[in-house]
Protein backbone atom coordinates (compact mmCIF):
# COMPACT_ATOMS: atom_id res chain seq x y z
CA UNK A 1 0.00 0.00 0.00
CA UNK A 2 2.70 2.66 0.78
CA UNK A 3 4.73 1.78 -2.79
CA UNK A 4 1.35 2.27 -4.31
CA UNK A 5 0.82 5.46 -2.35
CA UNK A 6 4.60 6.02 -3.55
CA UNK A 7 4.17 6.01 -7.15
CA UNK A 8 0.58 7.85 -7.50
CA UNK A 9 2.18 10.65 -5.30
CA UNK A 10 5.23 10.63 -7.78
CA UNK A 11 3.29 10.20 -10.64
CA UNK A 12 0.95 13.64 -9.67
CA UNK A 13 4.40 15.14 -8.44
CA UNK A 14 5.57 14.91 -12.37
CA UNK A 15 2.18 15.84 -14.15
CA UNK A 16 2.23 19.20 -11.89
CA UNK A 17 5.79 19.95 -12.74
CA UNK A 18 5.00 19.53 -16.10
CA UNK A 19 2.40 21.41 -16.28
CA UNK A 20 3.98 24.13 -14.09
CA UNK A 21 6.85 24.33 -17.07
CA UNK A 22 4.63 24.63 -19.95
CA UNK A 23 2.94 27.49 -17.54
CA UNK A 24 5.73 29.02 -17.46
CA UNK A 25 7.19 28.61 -20.85
CA UNK A 26 3.84 30.53 -21.81
CA UNK A 27 4.48 32.77 -19.32
CA UNK A 28 8.25 33.93 -20.37
CA UNK A 29 7.37 34.27 -24.28
CA UNK A 30 4.85 36.46 -23.41
CA UNK A 31 7.27 38.38 -21.17
CA UNK A 32 9.18 39.25 -23.81
CA UNK A 33 6.85 41.36 -25.12
CA UNK A 34 5.59 42.83 -21.86
CA UNK A 35 6.97 45.47 -19.22
CA UNK A 36 8.68 44.31 -16.41
CA UNK A 37 5.72 45.22 -14.21
CA UNK A 38 2.94 43.25 -16.56
CA UNK A 39 5.23 39.99 -16.47
CA UNK A 40 6.01 40.09 -12.73
CA UNK A 41 1.92 39.93 -12.17
CA UNK A 42 1.13 37.40 -14.93
CA UNK A 43 3.98 35.28 -13.05
CA UNK A 44 2.23 35.57 -10.11
CA UNK A 45 -1.32 34.68 -11.31
CA UNK A 46 0.59 31.83 -12.69
CA UNK A 47 2.09 30.52 -9.40
CA UNK A 48 -1.69 31.03 -7.53
CA UNK A 49 -2.73 29.10 -10.78
CA UNK A 50 0.02 26.38 -9.99
CA UNK A 51 -1.06 26.14 -6.68
CA UNK A 52 -4.83 25.66 -7.26
CA UNK A 53 -3.52 22.39 -9.51
CA UNK A 54 -1.44 21.57 -6.59
CA UNK A 55 -3.78 21.59 -3.83
CA UNK A 56 -6.57 19.71 -6.38
CA UNK A 57 -3.98 17.61 -7.03
CA UNK A 58 -3.69 16.45 -3.45
CA UNK A 59 -6.57 16.00 -2.44
CA UNK A 60 -7.55 13.56 -5.36
CA UNK A 61 -4.27 11.78 -4.26
CA UNK A 62 -5.46 11.34 -0.65
CA UNK A 63 -8.86 10.68 -1.68
CA UNK A 64 -7.59 7.61 -3.63
CA UNK A 65 -4.82 6.37 -0.73
CA UNK A 66 -7.88 6.24 1.43
CA UNK A 67 -10.22 4.36 -0.84
CA UNK A 68 -8.13 1.06 -1.63
CA UNK A 69 -11.03 -0.82 -2.83
CA UNK A 70 -11.98 1.40 -5.30
CA UNK A 71 -8.51 1.41 -6.68
CA UNK A 72 -8.49 -2.47 -6.61
CA UNK A 73 -11.94 -3.11 -8.30
CA UNK A 74 -10.44 -0.25 -11.34
CA UNK A 75 -7.23 -2.69 -11.35
CA UNK A 76 -9.51 -5.69 -11.80
CA UNK A 77 -11.87 -4.51 -14.65
CA UNK A 78 -8.62 -2.80 -17.09
CA UNK A 79 -7.11 -6.62 -16.79
CA UNK A 80 -9.93 -8.49 -17.15
CA UNK A 81 -10.78 -6.43 -19.94
CA UNK A 82 -7.42 -6.92 -21.10
CA UNK A 83 -7.56 -10.31 -20.81
CA UNK A 84 -11.17 -10.61 -22.23
CA UNK A 85 -10.11 -8.54 -25.34
CA UNK A 86 -6.67 -11.48 -26.03
CA UNK A 87 -9.31 -14.35 -25.61
CA UNK A 88 -11.81 -12.68 -28.25
CA UNK A 89 -9.08 -11.94 -30.47
CA UNK A 90 -7.58 -15.82 -29.82
CA UNK A 91 -10.57 -17.20 -30.48
CA UNK A 92 -11.86 -14.88 -33.94
CA UNK A 93 -8.21 -15.93 -35.60
CA UNK A 94 -8.67 -19.53 -34.47
CA UNK A 95 -12.30 -19.99 -35.91
CA UNK A 96 -11.20 -17.94 -38.85
CA UNK A 97 -8.56 -20.54 -39.66
CA UNK A 98 -11.19 -23.16 -39.28
CA UNK A 99 -13.19 -21.83 -41.67
CA UNK A 100 -10.43 -21.70 -44.15
CA UNK A 101 -9.31 -25.28 -43.97
CA UNK A 102 -13.10 -26.09 -43.81
CA UNK A 103 -13.36 -24.44 -47.12
CA UNK A 104 -10.12 -25.19 -48.63
CA UNK A 105 -11.66 -29.50 -48.04
CA UNK A 106 -15.18 -28.55 -49.42
CA UNK A 107 -13.70 -27.18 -52.75
CA UNK A 108 -11.12 -30.22 -52.81
CA UNK A 109 -14.56 -32.11 -52.05
CA UNK A 110 -16.34 -30.99 -54.61
CA UNK A 111 -13.76 -31.49 -57.57
CA UNK A 112 -13.88 -35.19 -56.47
CA UNK A 113 -16.59 -35.52 -56.24
CA UNK A 114 -17.65 -34.25 -59.28
CA UNK A 115 -15.65 -36.33 -61.40
CA UNK A 116 -16.55 -39.59 -59.49
CA UNK A 117 -20.35 -38.25 -60.20
CA UNK A 118 -19.52 -37.82 -64.09
CA UNK A 119 -17.52 -41.44 -63.90
CA UNK A 120 -20.46 -42.93 -62.15
CA UNK A 121 -23.52 -41.62 -64.68
CA UNK A 122 -21.60 -40.92 -67.82
CA UNK A 123 -19.59 -43.74 -68.19
CA UNK A 124 -20.69 -47.42 -67.15
CA UNK A 125 -17.37 -49.19 -67.49
CA UNK A 126 -16.07 -47.45 -65.07
CA UNK A 127 -19.38 -46.84 -62.30
CA UNK A 128 -18.87 -49.86 -59.98
CA UNK A 129 -15.07 -47.90 -59.18
CA UNK A 130 -16.89 -44.85 -59.20
CA UNK A 131 -19.36 -46.33 -56.74
CA UNK A 132 -16.68 -47.75 -54.16
CA UNK A 133 -14.71 -44.17 -54.73
CA UNK A 134 -17.76 -42.80 -53.54
CA UNK A 135 -18.64 -45.06 -50.62
CA UNK A 136 -14.82 -44.90 -49.04
CA UNK A 137 -14.74 -40.63 -49.31
CA UNK A 138 -18.02 -40.11 -47.91
CA UNK A 139 -16.92 -41.69 -44.59
CA UNK A 140 -18.06 -38.92 -42.62
CA UNK A 141 -20.85 -36.00 -42.06
CA UNK A 142 -19.04 -33.53 -43.36
CA UNK A 143 -18.13 -35.41 -46.75
CA UNK A 144 -21.40 -36.53 -46.89
CA UNK A 145 -23.51 -33.54 -46.69
CA UNK A 146 -21.16 -31.73 -49.44
CA UNK A 147 -21.85 -34.97 -51.88
CA UNK A 148 -25.77 -34.68 -51.19
CA UNK A 149 -25.38 -30.95 -52.33
CA UNK A 150 -23.09 -31.70 -54.92
CA UNK A 151 -26.03 -34.49 -55.85
CA UNK A 152 -28.80 -31.66 -55.63
CA UNK A 153 -27.03 -29.31 -57.97
CA UNK A 154 -26.96 -31.79 -60.62
CA UNK A 155 -30.22 -32.76 -60.02
CA UNK A 156 -31.51 -29.41 -60.80
CA UNK A 157 -29.88 -29.50 -64.35
CA UNK A 158 -30.59 -33.06 -65.38
CA UNK A 159 -33.71 -34.60 -66.22
CA UNK A 160 -35.29 -37.99 -67.54
CA UNK A 161 -32.81 -40.95 -66.81
CA UNK A 162 -30.42 -39.31 -65.59
CA UNK A 163 -32.16 -37.66 -62.89
CA UNK A 164 -33.27 -41.14 -62.17
CA UNK A 165 -29.77 -42.97 -61.85
CA UNK A 166 -28.67 -39.85 -59.28
CA UNK A 167 -31.92 -40.82 -57.13
CA UNK A 168 -30.67 -44.47 -57.24
CA UNK A 169 -26.70 -43.67 -56.23
CA UNK A 170 -28.48 -41.67 -53.38
CA UNK A 171 -29.95 -44.59 -52.02
CA UNK A 172 -27.17 -46.49 -52.58
CA UNK A 173 -25.06 -44.66 -50.81
CA UNK A 174 -27.86 -44.74 -47.97
CA UNK A 175 -28.09 -40.33 -47.90
CA UNK A 176 -31.55 -40.72 -47.35
CA UNK A 177 -31.08 -41.89 -43.74
CA UNK A 178 -28.61 -38.31 -43.28
CA UNK A 179 -31.42 -35.72 -44.89
CA UNK A 180 -34.27 -37.84 -42.89
CA UNK A 181 -32.38 -36.94 -39.83
CA UNK A 182 -31.96 -33.53 -40.54
CA UNK A 183 -35.51 -33.60 -41.12
CA UNK A 184 -36.89 -34.76 -38.03
CA UNK A 185 -33.74 -32.95 -35.89
CA UNK A 186 -35.08 -30.36 -33.35
CA UNK A 187 -32.91 -27.48 -34.88
CA UNK A 188 -35.21 -25.71 -37.42
CA UNK A 189 -32.05 -24.79 -39.59
CA UNK A 190 -31.89 -29.04 -39.80
CA UNK A 191 -35.09 -29.28 -40.84
CA UNK A 192 -34.77 -26.79 -43.44
CA UNK A 193 -32.26 -28.54 -44.92
CA UNK A 194 -33.72 -31.77 -44.13
CA UNK A 195 -37.02 -31.00 -46.17
CA UNK A 196 -35.09 -29.59 -49.14
CA UNK A 197 -33.31 -32.93 -49.83
CA UNK A 198 -36.02 -34.91 -49.16
CA UNK A 199 -38.14 -33.08 -51.99
CA UNK A 200 -35.52 -32.46 -54.69
CA UNK A 201 -35.47 -36.46 -54.11
CA UNK A 202 -39.11 -37.11 -54.15
CA UNK A 203 -38.71 -38.73 -50.71
CA UNK A 204 -41.70 -38.94 -48.74
CA UNK A 205 -41.04 -40.50 -45.69
CA UNK A 206 -41.03 -37.54 -43.76
CA UNK A 207 -44.24 -36.04 -45.03
CA UNK A 208 -45.82 -35.74 -41.51
CA UNK A 209 -43.62 -33.87 -39.94
CA UNK A 210 -43.34 -31.37 -42.96
CA UNK A 211 -47.36 -31.15 -42.62
CA UNK A 212 -46.86 -30.66 -38.58
CA UNK A 213 -44.63 -27.43 -39.75
CA UNK A 214 -47.33 -25.91 -41.99
CA UNK A 215 -48.40 -23.94 -39.13
CA UNK A 216 -45.18 -23.39 -37.60
CA UNK A 217 -44.31 -20.14 -36.02
CA UNK A 218 -41.05 -19.78 -37.61
CA UNK A 219 -41.95 -18.17 -40.95
CA UNK A 220 -38.39 -19.96 -42.70
CA UNK A 221 -39.67 -23.63 -41.50
CA UNK A 222 -43.45 -22.75 -42.59
CA UNK A 223 -42.39 -21.39 -45.99
CA UNK A 224 -40.07 -24.88 -46.38
CA UNK A 225 -42.53 -27.02 -45.47
CA UNK A 226 -44.83 -25.84 -48.02
CA UNK A 227 -42.20 -25.94 -51.01
CA UNK A 228 -41.50 -29.42 -49.95
CA UNK A 229 -44.95 -30.55 -50.20
CA UNK A 230 -45.37 -28.53 -53.31
CA UNK A 231 -43.30 -31.57 -54.64
CA UNK A 232 -43.99 -34.32 -52.21
CA UNK A 233 -47.87 -34.47 -52.69
CA UNK A 234 -49.32 -37.33 -54.43
CA UNK A 235 -51.67 -35.66 -57.66
CA UNK A 236 -52.46 -32.32 -56.06
CA UNK A 237 -49.19 -30.29 -55.16
CA UNK A 238 -51.56 -27.39 -53.38
CA UNK A 239 -53.05 -30.15 -51.24
CA UNK A 240 -51.63 -28.97 -48.07
CA UNK A 241 -53.70 -25.44 -48.91
CA UNK A 242 -56.39 -27.32 -47.07
CA UNK A 243 -54.33 -27.82 -43.46
CA UNK A 244 -52.71 -24.45 -43.98
CA UNK A 245 -54.04 -22.10 -40.84
CA UNK A 246 -51.30 -19.42 -40.74
CA UNK A 247 -51.59 -16.60 -43.12
CA UNK A 248 -50.06 -16.84 -46.68
CA UNK A 249 -47.66 -14.49 -47.57
CA UNK A 250 -47.17 -12.78 -50.86
CA UNK A 251 -43.96 -13.79 -50.91
CA UNK A 252 -45.13 -17.46 -50.10
CA UNK A 253 -47.67 -16.89 -52.55
CA UNK A 254 -45.53 -16.16 -55.28
CA UNK A 255 -43.20 -19.14 -54.64
CA UNK A 256 -45.35 -21.56 -54.98
CA UNK A 257 -47.15 -20.53 -58.02
CA UNK A 258 -43.22 -19.83 -59.38
CA UNK A 259 -42.62 -23.94 -58.35
CA UNK A 260 -45.58 -24.66 -60.25
CA UNK A 261 -44.54 -23.02 -63.28
CA UNK A 262 -41.03 -23.75 -62.94
CA UNK A 263 -41.76 -27.97 -62.23
CA UNK A 264 -44.05 -27.80 -64.56
CA UNK A 265 -46.88 -29.29 -62.16
CA UNK A 266 -50.50 -30.18 -62.93
CA UNK A 267 -52.82 -27.00 -62.12
CA UNK A 268 -55.39 -28.18 -59.70
CA UNK A 269 -58.96 -26.61 -59.73
CA UNK A 270 -58.42 -23.52 -57.72
CA UNK A 271 -62.11 -23.12 -56.81
CA UNK A 272 -62.15 -26.05 -54.27
CA UNK A 273 -60.59 -23.28 -51.82
CA UNK A 274 -63.05 -20.80 -52.36
CA UNK A 275 -64.48 -21.75 -49.15
CA UNK A 276 -61.59 -22.13 -47.10
CA UNK A 277 -60.80 -20.23 -43.76
CA UNK A 278 -57.80 -18.83 -44.23
CA UNK A 279 -58.83 -15.70 -45.86
CA UNK A 280 -55.45 -15.49 -47.34
CA UNK A 281 -55.95 -19.00 -48.93
CA UNK A 282 -59.00 -18.15 -50.32
CA UNK A 283 -57.13 -14.90 -52.05
CA UNK A 284 -54.20 -16.83 -53.47
CA UNK A 285 -57.03 -19.09 -54.93
CA UNK A 286 -58.65 -16.48 -56.73
CA UNK A 287 -55.46 -15.09 -58.13
CA UNK A 288 -54.76 -18.09 -59.33
CA UNK A 289 -58.14 -18.88 -61.17
CA UNK A 290 -57.84 -15.82 -62.98
CA UNK A 291 -53.48 -16.28 -63.91
CA UNK A 292 -54.54 -19.43 -64.88
CA UNK A 293 -57.96 -18.06 -66.82
CA UNK A 294 -59.78 -21.28 -65.27
CA UNK A 295 -63.35 -21.17 -66.48
CA UNK A 296 -66.78 -22.86 -65.48
CA UNK A 297 -66.15 -20.83 -62.10
CA UNK A 298 -68.47 -18.17 -62.53
CA UNK A 299 -70.78 -19.00 -59.49
CA UNK A 300 -68.40 -19.86 -57.20
CA UNK A 301 -66.72 -16.64 -57.51
CA UNK A 302 -69.87 -14.59 -57.03
CA UNK A 303 -70.89 -16.68 -53.94
CA UNK A 304 -67.45 -14.86 -52.48
CA UNK A 305 -69.59 -11.39 -53.25
CA UNK A 306 -71.14 -12.47 -49.85
CA UNK A 307 -68.03 -12.71 -48.09
CA UNK A 308 -67.51 -11.13 -44.34
CA UNK A 309 -63.65 -10.19 -45.54
CA UNK A 310 -63.69 -6.51 -47.92
CA UNK A 311 -60.63 -7.59 -49.01
CA UNK A 312 -61.64 -10.84 -50.26
CA UNK A 313 -64.88 -9.43 -52.29
CA UNK A 314 -62.00 -7.10 -53.85
CA UNK A 315 -60.23 -9.77 -55.27
CA UNK A 316 -63.03 -11.46 -56.18
CA UNK A 317 -64.46 -8.09 -58.04
CA UNK A 318 -61.40 -7.83 -59.58
CA UNK A 319 -61.00 -11.24 -60.82
CA UNK A 320 -64.60 -11.35 -62.56
CA UNK A 321 -63.32 -8.22 -64.42
CA UNK A 322 -59.80 -10.16 -65.30
CA UNK A 323 -61.48 -12.81 -66.86
CA UNK A 324 -64.59 -11.01 -68.51
CA UNK A 325 -67.02 -12.87 -66.69
CA UNK A 326 -70.52 -10.73 -67.57
CA UNK A 327 -72.54 -12.96 -65.44
CA UNK A 328 -71.24 -11.85 -62.45
CA UNK A 329 -72.33 -8.01 -63.45
CA UNK A 330 -76.11 -7.90 -62.02
CA UNK A 331 -74.63 -9.48 -59.00
CA UNK A 332 -71.46 -6.53 -58.51
CA UNK A 333 -74.27 -4.02 -59.73
CA UNK A 334 -76.53 -4.97 -56.64
CA UNK A 335 -73.62 -5.26 -54.46
CA UNK A 336 -71.97 -1.80 -55.64
CA UNK A 337 -74.49 0.65 -53.00
CA UNK A 338 -73.18 -1.34 -50.21
CA UNK A 339 -69.91 -1.33 -50.91
CA UNK A 340 -66.87 0.42 -49.54
CA UNK A 341 -65.12 3.13 -51.78
CA UNK A 342 -62.04 0.65 -52.85
CA UNK A 343 -64.56 -2.24 -53.67
CA UNK A 344 -66.74 0.08 -55.62
CA UNK A 345 -63.81 1.54 -57.13
CA UNK A 346 -62.74 -1.69 -58.37
CA UNK A 347 -66.25 -2.84 -59.70
CA UNK A 348 -66.63 0.14 -62.09
CA UNK A 349 -63.23 -1.49 -62.51
CA UNK A 350 -64.59 -4.53 -63.72
CA UNK A 351 -67.28 -3.09 -65.72
CA UNK A 352 -65.06 -1.15 -67.87
CA UNK A 353 -63.24 -4.43 -68.57
CA UNK A 354 -66.26 -6.36 -69.14
CA UNK A 355 -68.36 -3.50 -71.51
CA UNK A 356 -72.15 -4.08 -71.75
CA UNK A 357 -74.61 -1.44 -72.89
CA UNK A 358 -77.15 -2.93 -70.85
CA UNK A 359 -75.72 -1.35 -67.66
CA UNK A 360 -75.45 1.97 -69.06
CA UNK A 361 -78.84 2.63 -66.81
CA UNK A 362 -76.84 1.70 -63.80
CA UNK A 363 -73.51 3.57 -64.73
CA UNK A 364 -75.85 6.75 -65.47
CA UNK A 365 -76.99 6.62 -61.78
CA UNK A 366 -73.34 6.33 -60.39
CA UNK A 367 -72.45 9.36 -62.41
CA UNK A 368 -75.59 11.61 -60.44
CA UNK A 369 -75.37 9.75 -57.18
CA UNK A 370 -71.64 9.22 -56.51
CA UNK A 371 -69.51 12.78 -55.70
CA UNK A 372 -66.04 11.34 -55.71
CA UNK A 373 -64.65 12.42 -59.07
CA UNK A 374 -62.33 8.69 -59.29
CA UNK A 375 -65.74 7.13 -59.12
CA UNK A 376 -67.18 9.36 -61.48
CA UNK A 377 -64.17 8.39 -64.04
CA UNK A 378 -64.38 4.82 -63.96
CA UNK A 379 -67.81 5.03 -64.37
CA UNK A 380 -67.19 6.87 -67.47
CA UNK A 381 -64.88 5.03 -68.78
CA UNK A 382 -66.91 2.23 -68.67
CA UNK A 383 -69.34 3.58 -70.63
CA UNK A 384 -67.33 4.61 -73.34
CA UNK A 385 -66.07 1.17 -73.05
CA UNK A 386 -69.85 0.17 -74.62
CA UNK A 387 -69.52 1.55 -77.65
CA UNK A 388 -71.34 3.62 -79.55
CA UNK A 389 -74.48 3.36 -76.85
CA UNK A 390 -72.48 4.53 -74.18
CA UNK A 391 -70.54 7.46 -76.31
CA UNK A 392 -73.80 8.61 -77.76
CA UNK A 393 -75.38 8.73 -74.15
CA UNK A 394 -72.37 10.79 -72.57
CA UNK A 395 -72.27 13.27 -75.41
CA UNK A 396 -75.65 13.94 -74.78
CA UNK A 397 -74.62 14.43 -70.83
CA UNK A 398 -72.33 16.68 -71.65
CA UNK A 399 -74.22 18.73 -73.72
CA UNK A 400 -77.05 19.13 -72.10
CA UNK A 401 -78.11 22.90 -71.11
CA UNK A 402 -81.15 22.12 -68.76
CA UNK A 403 -78.79 21.38 -65.52
CA UNK A 404 -75.27 21.86 -65.00
CA UNK A 405 -73.39 18.52 -63.91
CA UNK A 406 -69.64 18.43 -62.09
CA UNK A 407 -69.42 15.24 -64.29
CA UNK A 408 -69.50 17.36 -67.75
CA UNK A 409 -65.88 18.72 -67.22
CA UNK A 410 -65.24 14.65 -66.15
CA UNK A 411 -66.80 13.60 -69.40
CA UNK A 412 -65.31 15.76 -71.54
CA UNK A 413 -61.53 15.06 -70.71
CA UNK A 414 -62.82 11.19 -71.10
CA UNK A 415 -63.68 11.16 -74.48
CA UNK A 416 -60.74 13.14 -75.70
CA UNK A 417 -58.35 10.79 -73.79
CA UNK A 418 -56.70 13.46 -71.93
CA UNK A 419 -57.07 11.14 -68.68
CA UNK A 420 -55.91 7.81 -69.90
Amino acid sequence: MKARSTYLKLTLYLLLLAMGTLKMQGIESRVDHLQDSTAISALDSADQGAKLVHSYAERLRERFRKSPLLITILYIVILYSIATLIILLILILLNRSKLKREQERKDYLLEVYQEQLMDYLFAEDKRPQALEDLKRVASNQMNRQVLIDQMIDLSVNLKGDIKETIKELYFLLGLEKDSLEKAHARKWHLNVKGYRELAFMNIRDANEKIIADLNSSNEILRMEAQIAMVRLSEGNPYEFLHLLEKPLSIWEQITLHELLIQHNLKVPAFKQWFASENVTVLKFALHMVSWFHQRGVGKEIISVFDHEDEGVRYTAYEVCGDLGLKMALPAMSQKYPGESFTNKLEILRSFAKVPDEKYLKFLRSVLDNEEDVQLQIQATKAMENTGEPGISLLIKLMKSKSEYKNYQIIIRHVLDGRIY
